[in-house]
């Protein structure tokens, strides 16, 4: 029998620094849910001198990964080094030394997760990501074990802090993007460089995540549509707000006709759905499961001390599973590996949805009629319309929301309508979440 279960941390950063406050701080009540000490044996990092605020007990730190998957003592590694060539390493030699492994790398995951997910498979060894997706909200571990008797039919989720921060902000005090995330920065909300969070690439890598959970399919990355939200203006803001809508940067996956709709791009969303009211750096994901139905989830979805709490739910999980002598009890991916089966990822151009366009026009007879004209060639209805006041001769902005569409004949007409030369500026599109009217 066992009398500890041994952890060893890999990565002392931000997170790394949540994961071992606790892991320390929260010793005692740990001990008492899993039955022995889950015990903090080696930190590896490169930078074992700045002090973190946590005390760490004397010969933990190591600058030397070896140390920690080499030792017999620890039964669980977590990877927090971040990035795709190192970290991938670590956590294909720890689980070929069989240690379990906790990582909150969602890129690595997106991209090579089918590699980590074999040989996790292969060795008999737990793999835990909860904080890889929505920080501290459990929807890792909702997908595999909470709704594992549902076909989940459909997720919406706000799962990029800094993105919805931005929106948020912009909702709310009519600022421009590039004002709101300069502050985002001097707060700490965004990076120096923050192209992934608002390109939607960091949403996306999480989507992939999700979708292969929950529909039982590798989902390659790279076939997931992906727009971010540096084209969004304070005037579409104040539109959406006129048809009664919100934008949202959402990530969104369905299962329709034996196919996966997987696409990640700014939504404009009912204001008052829940997912609207999501705001700030707060993450939310909605599920949709065919016994279940509508099941929301919100948190924090970034942070040392919720993302750590995340990682840590990994251990004691599978510290648990250890003791009982159990690993293996859940699947990495949800679905046994022999069991999951690929499924063809819609493209873009097929998926159907509703639109808001916005062209910027010169005022002068005819013009709307031009619009509506090419928009029914192209088989697409109108269903409300906009255009304040008239500046003959100037430019003034035409607001248009279409019923249900294909998207491939939606850019068909806005490539037709931006070639006309009463076109000002390229038009903008953003796609609606909601009933057709």
């Amino acid at each position: 029998m066992k009398t500890r279960i041994g952890v060893g941390l890999i990565g002392f950063g931000t997170v790394g620094t949540g994961v071992a406050k606790v892991l320390f701080e929260n010793a005692a009540l740990i001990r008492r849910r899993v039955g022995v000490p889950v015990e903090l044996l080696r930190i590896a990092d490169l930078d074992i001198t700045r002090d973190r605020g946590v005390a760490v007990p004397p010969g933990v730190l190591t600058t030397d990964v070896k140390q920690v998957l080499g030792d017999p003592a620890i039964d669980i590694v977590i990877e927090l080094v971040g990035g795709y060539d190192f970290a991938k390493r670590v956590m294909l030699d720890a689980i070929a030394a069989g240690k379990h492994v906790v990582t909150a790398n969602k890129a690595l995951l997106a991209l090579h997760g089918e590699e980590i997910f074999a040989a996790a498979e292969s060795r008999h060894v737990d793999l835990g990501f909860e904080a890889s997706v929505g920080g501290g909200i459990p929807v890792i571990r909702a997908l595999t074990e909470g709704l594992a008797a549902n076909r989940i039919e459909s997720i919406y989720g706000i799962i990029n802090g800094t993105s919805n921060y931005i929106l948020s902000r912009m909702t709310r005090d009519g600022d421009s993007f590039d004002a709101v995330l300069k502050d985002a920065q001097q707060a700490g909300y965004a990076e120096a460089d923050p192209t992934f969070d608002v390109a939607g690439v960091d949403s996306a890598h999480k989507l992939a995540i999700l979708a292969n959970l929950a529909f039982g399919t590798p989902i390659n990355f790279k076939e997931i549509y992906t727009e971010g939200i540096t084209n969004i203006t304070e005037q579409d803001i104040a539109y959406a707000r006129e048809f009664g809508y919100t934008i949202k940067l959402l990530g969104i996956a369905k299962l329709n006709d034996g196919a996966v709709e997987a696409r990640v791009h700014p939504t404009m969303v009912p204001s008052d759905s829940p997912i609207a009211k999501v705001e700030g750096v707060y993450n939310a994901i909605h599920l949709v499961g065919d016994a279940v139905g509508d099941v929301i989830l919100h948190g924090r979805g970034a942070g040392s001390m919720p993302t750590g709490s995340a990682v840590v739910s990994d251990v004691i999980a599978i510290g648990r599973n250890v003791l009982k002598g159990a690993a293996g009890r859940v699947p990495p991916a949800s679905f046994q590996q022999d069991q999951r089966r690929p499924i063809r990822i819609k493209p873009m151009e097929e998926i159907s949805s509703l639109y808001y366009l916005r062209f910027m026009v010169l005022d002068r007879p005819g013009v709307l009629a031009q619009i509506a004209g090419e928009l029914g060639r192209c088989g697409i209805s109108i269903s409300s319309m906009l255009q304040q006041g008239r500046r003959e001769g100037q430019t003034v902005p035409v607001v248009i929301k279409t019923h249900m569409a294909k998207e491939r004949d939606v850019q068909k007409a806005m490539g037709e309508i931006n070639r006309q030369a009463f076109i000002s500026e390229p038009a903008t599109l953003i796609r609606v979440e909601g009933k057709d009217e």
